[in-house]
């Protein structure tokens, strides 16, 4: 489990993709030593099991259905990703309950700067556009996020300077792919009313 707020932007220092799976090698500033082997890590919003470490690098391992529901497969070396550690019982909750169960990939359709703020809108798959509501939560390349207005098809989100310079969407532009995670809470909801129906 983890909150959506990112601890690092790292980056891809060496990837090995194929048809069916791939190997990410991140490099980050995180203290990679304190790293337990098969501990997870978000990448992106991807909750990923460390496999190897390096003295600033970390490897993961991809499955195919990751690589099917993300992003992750595009990457380059020198690409830039967020990175999240797990929340630990003890630690304050400052964003929002974020799984790293990445529900699909939306499009940044634009990127308007007004004064300090950064307004990113994104255009995603209908399925993902029904569990998203004005100023409710949204992970986005596995940061917490809240959307300021949305339809079945898009959402828009602004973003405050800290924000911006600390995550990867500084690098981001249009036509960019990004990592969608909707909200927790309102994925049990519908299944509930589904259910009861």
């Amino acid at each position: 489990m983890f909150t959506g707020l990112i601890q690092d932007v790292g980056k891809i220092a060496a990837l090995r993709v194929n048809k069916r799976s791939a190997v990410l090698a991140v490099e980050t500033s995180l203290p990679v030593r304190s790293m337990r082997l098969g501990a997870s890590i978000a990448v992106n919003g991807a909750c990923l099991t460390v496999m190897k470490k390096g003295k600033h690098t970390f490897t993961v391992d991809v499955s195919p259905e990751t690589l099917n529901r993300t992003s992750l497969a595009i990457l380059g070396i020198g690409s830039l990703v967020n990175l999240e550690r797990p929340l630990q019982l003890q630690d304050e909750l400052g964003g929002h309950l974020v799984t790293g169960h990445v529900d699909g990939i939306a499009v940044v359709e634009s990127i308007e700067t007004q004064g300090e703020f950064t307004f990113f809108t994104f255009r995603v798959p209908v399925q993902l556009g029904a569990f998203l509501v004005s100023k409710g939560s949204v992970a986005v390349d596995g940061i917490s996020l809240t959307i300021n207005e949305c339809s079945r098809r898009r959402f828009s989100v602004a973003i405050i300077p800290f924000t911006l310079e600390h995550t990867n969407l500084r690098a981001r532009r249009v036509g960019d792919k990004v990592n969608i995670e909707t909200d927790l809470i309102g994925k049990y909801v519908q299944k509930l009313v589904k259910a009861q129906n």
